[in-house]
């Protein structure tokens, strides 16, 4: 897939070389046929001698419409720079390079149109000058007039040489179309175009409309005028889109695979071109198809905040340009460091953040990503276009495996700490030890026990921690040896509070199951239950209450609450008389 740059404010024989080469009118318009001006994006292909098929994105070379130029030389991965021999090189000719530099394009070839007009030698030298000085570096060039057909085979044969250079595409990777084009053809519907510079579409498709929240089907898919049941990258398509208005979608937008990619209105980058400190306060930033104006704050001599109008979905890696639309200016090339960073909201906050991105390189890093920031879940580094390749720590949640460690520290000092100071709990609760250690999911708190830690009832707490402290423990042992004879007889409150069992202490050993609690101050030993049933089974059956209470040598205090809880256990019945039985 190549893109098209001119060198003058009309066209001095770009539009005519594409004509020569594809037999096609790249030209859409009838106003850029009259005035021999390319105004908008075009379009054509041919095949090679290879046997190669080559499109070509023809883009305007006006220094008035280099908005449309950007919009259509985003997604392609080559360039055939076009320089006409009269006209040499030209300011237009320096910001369509400059743009191809910012954007990284590393592959392209130099035609030197009208060579029928002039000697194409100085044009061809101080073009291919320039363009060694870019990105695209040392470039083969041919001179060439699209009227007489001179140097046409060396320029097939050129292109050739180039299109088998090319790196192959990743077709195995989420889709982001950007569309370039909007239209509607009659008992079809919405049709949009656009350079697919990685992935697979297929017909039946399902896919995401970046900003809205309903998705779109892919009613059917034509590349380069034909009609496919799928389409793998590079290539341009035009996908017809199923139940979806022309006005919800325009060009900028783009069609996403679901769930892959972060929707951003916050970006850190790394500039190459102007220094950031010299950037005025808004630009404007080109990426894929879509122009969006920006707010601009230098962080470091080469690193910038960009809070763009609208949100964009963007990956750690892309690369965009900025441009000074009132200057008619690149002010350089930008690669995204970050598409989720952290506020700047500390006194000195920009500088340590610049520091941060001083160690960053654009490509994506899943051990960096996690030493930043330390707990993260999957589908935000997906969305992120960083690839996971460790499991989860808990959940969906993935973690730096130091930060880990110390959390798992800080979690074992916290539950001593807490045991410690509150002997007569039963643990710390999950949720105060997840708001203790900043965790933003308590999964992550259950994750992080080990032995001889434990869970239980939502508490945290040491195997073992069971174990009464021993003023309690000797309290209850005070009430067995008192209650030995006469087991159903529970202690009064007041006698309670004489052995020193007030409420936490009852709830203490009734959790270590050292009491049964049968009411708030009605407590009984733990044995009580099973003694109680054996009695009761010895009554004639059904029983009353009556005759439970003298039974079991208790009191009504006592035999209300123990035979509901035996109730409610299903050792006894209620019948519809009051009366009981043991269920045996």
């Amino acid at each position: 897939m190549f893109v098209v740059a001119t060198a003058g404010h009309v066209d001095h024989g770009k539009s005519t070389l594409v004509r020569a080469l594809t037999g096609m009118e790249p030209d859409r318009w009838a106003e850029e046929r009259r005035r021999g001006m390319t105004i908008d994006l075009g379009f054509a292909w041919t095949t090679m001698p290879s046997g190669a098929t080559v499109a070509f994105v023809d883009v305007p070379g006006h220094e008035r419409f280099v908005p449309n130029m950007l919009a259509g030389v985003g997604p392609v991965p080559a360039a055939l720079i076009v320089v006409a021999a009269d006209e040499g090189w030209m300011p237009q000719s320096a910001e369509h390079l400059a743009a191809l530099d910012a954007l990284g394009v590393g592959y392209g070839l130099l035609a030197v149109t009208r060579a029928d007009l002039a000697d194409p030698g100085p044009a061809m030298a101080r073009a291919r000058a320039e363009i060694a000085a870019s990105s695209v570096g040392a470039v083969e060039a041919v001179a060439v007039s699209g009227v007489t057909g001179v140097g046409l085979p060396e320029l097939r044969a050129a292109l050739d040489r180039l299109a088998a250079r090319l790196p192959a595409p990743t077709v195995d990777g989420p889709v982001r179309l950007w569309v370039d084009r909007s239209f509607t053809v009659r008992g079809s519907g919405t049709v949009v175009t656009g350079t697919l510079g990685g992935g697979r579409l297929r017909v039946g498709d399902e896919l995401e409309v970046a900003g809205a929240d309903e998705p779109v089907r892919v009613r059917g898919l034509h590349c380069l005028g034909q009609a496919r049941s799928e389409a793998t990258a590079v290539a341009r398509v035009a996908v017809n889109l199923r139940g979806t208005p022309r006005d919800r979608l325009g060009r900028g937008d783009a069609l996403l695979t679901p769930g892959r990619f972060h929707r951003t209105d916050v970006v850190d980058v790394r500039l190459t071109g102007d220094p950031a400190a010299d950037l005025p306060a808004t630009l404007t930033l080109h990426v894929g198809s879509a122009a969006v104006p920006v707010r601009v704050r230098p962080l470091g001599p080469d690193t910038v905040r960009l809070r763009l109008a609208r949100a964009l979905p963007l990956l750690v890696g892309d690369r965009a340009l900025l441009r000074d639309p009132g200057r008619h200016h690149v002010a350089g090339g930008v690669r995204l460091l970050d598409v989720a960073p952290p506020p700047l909201s500390r006194r000195g906050a920009a500088s340590a953040r610049a520091e941060v991105l001083a160690d960053l390189d654009g490509r994506p890093d899943l051990a960096g990503e996690l030493r930043r920031r330390r707990l993260v879940r999957v589908d935000t580094m997906i969305r992120m276009g960083v690839p996971v390749s460790v499991a989860p720590v808990a959940g969906d949640w993935l973690a730096d495996p130091e930060h880990w460690r110390r959390l798992g520290d800080q979690l074992t000092e916290e539950v001593t700490r807490h045991a410690r100071e509150h002997p007569l709990e039963p643990g710390m609760p999950v949720d105060a030890l997840r708001q203790r250690l900043a965790l933003p999911d308590r999964v992550l708190v259950e994750a992080l026990v080990r032995p001889p830690l434990r869970v239980h009832a939502g508490r945290v707490a040491a195997a073992g921690a069971d174990t009464l402290p021993e003023p309690v423990a000797r309290a209850v042992q005070r009430v067995r040896a008192e209650y030995a004879e006469r087991p159903f007889r529970a202690p009064e409150a007041d006698r309670l509070v004489d052995l020193g069992l007030g409420p936490r202490e009852i709830g203490a050993a009734v959790r270590a199951g050292a009491l049964l609690r049968l009411a708030d101050t009605v407590v009984l030993l733990p044995d009580a239950l099973d003694d109680a049933v054996r009695v009761l089974a010895g009554l004639p059956q059904p029983f009353t209450l009556s005759a439970a209470r003298q039974a079991l040598d208790t009191t009504r205090r006592v035999a209300v609450p123990l035979l509901e809880l035996l109730d409610r256990r299903g050792a006894t019945r209620r019948l519809p008389d009051d009366a009981r039985i043991v269920v045996t």
